[in-house]
């Protein structure tokens, strides 16, 4: 069996119980190199076989698949599987060999981020939807920037981009985004190593130029906080509305 598993977005501590006890009897594991934190994988067996499969294309990492198929297998993510890992590809190998396997999700990124910074997603009034996505590079994105952008009511996240934040200012500007529009970038979320940095897409890019790996852009009116609305799930008309329906089925 092949467990792929979601390691969280950084903190150890983070991992889901379920994964933790698979990774605890795993006898092989295949991590994403520096992505996953090297003690996620501290309560693997001493006998176990870690390999990194950073610098691995697909065929030597099927092949490690074929190689190890009858052993206790962890093919270990960071975050959630769901998002930007590529297992699509390797489920679809899998299941043309009829080889067994099981996803077990993980904290994305952008849940780890919002915890650190003590923030909701979908602020009454202002944004109730959330869209996770990344500035196209050298991988296509299907859906144009500007697209996105043009959802100005959504509580934006952008993955695998902090290189391209440039392009994301231009195309904010475009759309006719205030200079001033909050954007937050959070390098490494949850990581001992954690920094956040709160600025505007006019700005933010002078305090983050210096990153080069991991780290999230949040963007839109969403971070300010503030309600517009009373969200209708704690105001009292509501709760007329429901005990008058309670007792209209009794």
């Amino acid at each position: 069996m092949i467990y792929f598993i979601g390691a969280g977005p950084g903190d150890p501590d983070l991992i889901t119980v379920k994964a933790q006890k698979i990774l605890q009897n795993a006898e092989v594991i295949l991590f994403t190199g520096s992505l996953v934190p090297k003690e996620v994988l501290s309560v693997c067996k001493k006998e176990a076989l870690i390999q990194d499969s950073q610098g691995m294309k697909y065929p030597e990492i099927f092949d490690f698949y074929l190689k190890y198929k009858d052993k206790k297998f962890a093919r270990v993510h960071t975050g959630d599987p769901a998002l930007f890992s590529t297992i699509a590809k390797q489920i679809s190998f899998l299941d043309d060999q009829n080889l067994k396997y099981e996803v077990i999700p993980g904290i994305t990124a952008a849940f780890g981020a919002a915890a650190s910074l003590g923030i909701e997603y979908t602020i009454p009034g202002v944004s109730q939807t959330m869209i996770l996505s990344r500035v196209e590079g050298k991988t296509p994105n299907p859906e144009k920037l500007e697209n996105i952008l043009a959802c100005k009511n959504s509580s934006l996240v952008f993955y695998l981009s902090i290189m391209l934040l440039g392009k994301l200012k231009k195309a904010a500007y475009k759309l006719d985004y205030p200079k001033n529009t909050p954007c937050w970038v959070v390098e490494k979320a949850t990581w001992a190593e954690e920094k956040i940095y709160k600025g505007t897409i006019e700005d933010i890019h002078e305090q983050v130029s210096h990153i080069k790996g991991i780290a999230l852009i949040l963007f839109g009116d969403f971070l300010h906080q503030e309600e517009t609305e009373e969200s209708h799930l704690y105001v009292k008309p509501l709760h007329k509305e429901i005990i008058g329906d309670t007792r209209t089925h009794v």
